[in-house]
Formats: C-alpha cells, sequence, structure tokens
C-alpha cells in the first residue's frame, strides 16, 4: 500500500519561493520552523505508515528531498543582500496581439519546406520594426526595455533574440521539425485530432499542450530550437500521449544542458543590455574581475561589460557575447551559500573566452582549446571550484525536476 502525504509538495514550493526570494531577519526563525516541522510531520507519518521517506510516491519523495537538503544554518537573508531601486514596470498596449500576428507569420512559414526569401525577409524586417518601436515607447518614457512589466519584456526579448536572422533560421527549422513530428504522431496515435499547432517561443517551463476538441496547440520552449529530433520526438509524444520515464528525462536532460541554457542567456543578455549591473546581491563582478586581471592577466585584459542574468541555470553558469564584449553570470552564483571562489572561478572561464577568442580547428570553430584548458587550469581553486559546480549542478536539476511536477 502506498502512503501518500497531502501538502507536502506544496511545503516544497512554499520553501522554494521564500528561499528564491530572499527571508528577511524577522522571519528566519519561522522559515526554519516551517522545515523543521514540515520535516517531522512527515517523518511521523512515514514511521505509522511503517516506510521511510524514500518509499513516498515520486512527488512527495522529491518534494522530501528538497526540504531535507535546504541548509538552515545558511540562508539567504535579505538583510546582506543590496536592494536596488525600481521604477514602476511599463505595459504595453496590443503587445500580445503583435505576438500573436507573429506567431501567426512564424507558423505560416513553418508550414512551407522552402519557404520564399521575400517571406523571410518580410518578417525579418516586421520583428526589427517591432523592436524598434518598443524602444522608442521606452525613450519617450526616459526608460529602457528593462523597466517594461513582466510579460511585456518577455515578448520583447523574444522579437529581438528572432529579429537576429541567424536565430530567426534556427527557429523556423525547429518549428517545422516539431511541426512534422506532432503530426506523424497525431495521425498514428491521435486520428481524431484534426489539428496540431505548433508555436516556439519565449516562456517559462518546457512546453504547454492545449486541446479544445479536435484542434490542439503545443508551445515550446525557445530553448528547444537547438535540439535534435530524438528530443523532439520525445517531448511530442509526452505532450500528446502523456509522459514516460524514458522520454521525460531525455528532455529534461537536455532542459539541463549548456545548449539549452545558452539559449536562455542569451534572451536573457537581450532584458539586461539596459540594465547590466556588476553588483549583485552578495558579490560584486567589478571587484572580482580586478582581482582576476591581476592575479591571471598581469591587468592587462580590458574590462569587458559586466552583469548579472537575472535567470537561475542549472549547466551554464556564464556566458561571453564577444560582439559586445559582454560577461554575463547567472545569479544562481550570486547567493551567500556559494563560496565566492565558485563565482571567480566561472568569471575566469568567461574571461578566458574573451583572451582566447575562437580558433578554427580541422574546419570547426573550438573555443575550448588545449591552451585554453590549460590556462583554466591554473586558477587556484580549479579542483574545488569544479566539485561545487559539479554539486550545484545536481541540486539544481533536482530542483529543476520539482518544478515540471508543480
Amino acid at each position: 500500500m502506498t502512503l501518500r502525504i497531502r501538502g507536502v509538495v506544496k511545503a516544497a514550493q512554499k520553501a522554494q519561493d521564500s528561499l528564491n526570494n530572499g527571508i528577511s531577519s524577522q522571519e528566519v526563525a519561522a522559515f526554519k520552523a516551517f522545515v523543521t516541522s514540515s520535516l517531522e510531520e512527515i517523518e511521523q507519518l512515514c514511521d505509522r505508515g511503517r516506510m521511510t521517506p524514500e518509499q513516498l510516491p515520486s512527488r512527495s519523495r522529491l518534494a522530501y528531498s528538497f526540504l531535507k537538503g535546504i541548509d538552515l544554518d545558511n540562508l539567504p537573508v535579505l538583510e546582506s543582500c543590496i536592494a536596488s531601486p525600481k521604477k514602476a514596470p511599463i505595459p504595453l498596449k496590443n503587445i500580445k496581439v503583435r505576438q500573436r500576428s507573429i506567431l501567426q507569420q512564424l507558423s505560416y512559414l513553418a508550414a512551407s519546406s522552402t519557404p520564399k526569401t521575400g517571406s523571410f525577409q518580410k518578417l525579418l524586417d516586421s520583428l526589427t520594426h517591432a523592436v524598434a518601436e518598443i524602444e522608442n515607447i521606452c525613450l519617450q518614457q526616459q526608460a529602457t526595455p528593462a523597466d517594461l512589466s513582466s510579460s511585456s519584456g518577455s515578448i520583447y526579448v523574444w522579437m529581438k533574440f528572432l529579429s537576429d536572422r541567424s536565430h530567426l533560421q534556427l527557429h523556423l527549422q525547429a518549428t517545422r521539425s516539431t511541426r512534422q513530428i506532432a503530426q506523424a504522431v497525431s495521425r498514428k496515435h491521435c486520428q481524431e485530432l484534426g489539428n496540431v499547432t505548433v508555436e516556439v517561443t519565449y516562456q517559462a517551463g518546457l512546453y504547454k499542450y492545449r486541446r479544445q476538441g479536435n484542434v490542439a496547440t503545443l508551445t515550446i520552449s525557445e530553448g528547444f530550437i537547438h535540439a535534435n529530433g530524438e528530443v523532439l520526438t520525445a517531448l511530442v509524444t509526452d505532450a500528446l500521449l502523456g509522459k514516460s520515464q524514458e522520454r521525460s528525462r531525455l528532455v529534461k536532460d537536455f532542459a539541463n544542458s549548456p545548449e539549452y541554457s545558452q539559449v536562455l542567456l542569451e534572451l536573457d543578455s537581450f532584458a539586461c543590455e539596459n540594465r547590466d549591473k556588476a553588483q549583485g546581491k552578495c558579490y560584486d563582478l567589478e571587484e572580482l574581475f580586478d582581482r582576476l586581471n591581476r592575479e591571471y592577466f598581469a591587468s592587462t585584459l580590458v574590462k569587458p561589460r559586466l552583469s548579472w542574468s537575472q535567470l537561475n541555470t542549472y549547466r551554464k553558469f556564464g556566458y561571453y557575447q564577444p560582439a559586445k564584449d559582454r560577461v554575463a553570470i547567472s545569479s544562481t552564483l550570486d547567493d551567500a551559500r556559494i563560496p565566492q571562489f565558485v563565482a571567480e572561478f566561472v568569471l575566469y572561464h568567461e574571461l578566458l573566452h574573451k583572451y582566447h577568442g575562437a580558433k578554427m580547428v580541422n574546419g570547426r570553430r573550438m573555443v575550448h582549446t588545449r591552451e585554453f584548458r590549460l590556462d583554466e587550469q591554473q586558477f587556484k581553486f580549479y579542483q574545488e571550484a569544479s566539485r561545487w559546480l559539479e554539486k550545484l549542478a545536481w541540486n539544481q536539476s533536482q530542483v529543476f525536476e520539482l518544478e515540471q511536477w508543480l
């Protein structure tokens, strides 16, 4: 008999929200009591049921493990963080209508295996015009796109990303491939479905699936534009037929990959362009850069633009944009619970990309060359930082898996 405990997942979600938002000094005692009492209640109920927490159903077991793993002696207390002034967010009228129009144009182009060059250029021009229009609205209000409301800002970032020709081409290829897979799965297993519309966009979560009658819409994250056919097939099949452990693991593994994180970091970079802040809640990238520049580059490296990314990524913790000479570090590392040398190592890694650049080796563009790796290993705490990042990636993947259940 399987023991089901109500409220375990909600308790884990509540704790996670508090950790993400930061805990005021007045709430620390209450938070500790909440986590401790939740764990005690779960363990007591398991004891009565003559089982261990590890034997709970997967959702409850994962939630229990998350609560058990919270370090109550090193909580993110808000008093240790530097508050930054915030402007009232700017909402944009008809922004969702504009997004819907662009999605329809993308769907039309993806439906053709050989879209006309003129149609592609027309869409690219529409995206460029829409982005310029939004930026002009912000300028008129003496603001930047970073001051947009959450929903308006996400759509702006998505359109800005797609206004790059190479990004738009990748987006269309992924949409076309996913659409073909969805049609094949639908014909084989869901013959009652008349049509499956596929959309790729910037959203929270991996995918959303909606069905009304015989019409269905599958919306997947922009992060999947680099996914191969196997991953896309697993995602589509999970959405249309229901999840399987093997398919879900394949999708989750890709969502934990550097390829997926890189797309999200690049999307986030557009949102950050006008609000680059090297000073984080706990660590100042300017100070870290100065120290690294003196110790490893003899103070010869020209300082790039430095900023904390607003994304909490799971495996890729930094990103260097050569065209903009900009380094973005994941805010996952801007945490007092994480040693400073870990953030320094990730910043050092990205600075090495600036220092070494890219080289062509046997016709392939290489960034992690032998010289790069040798310099990387010169970092004073190389082994310790590497172990920390491995541990952090694993822990974050558990949080990620929990979020997919919620």
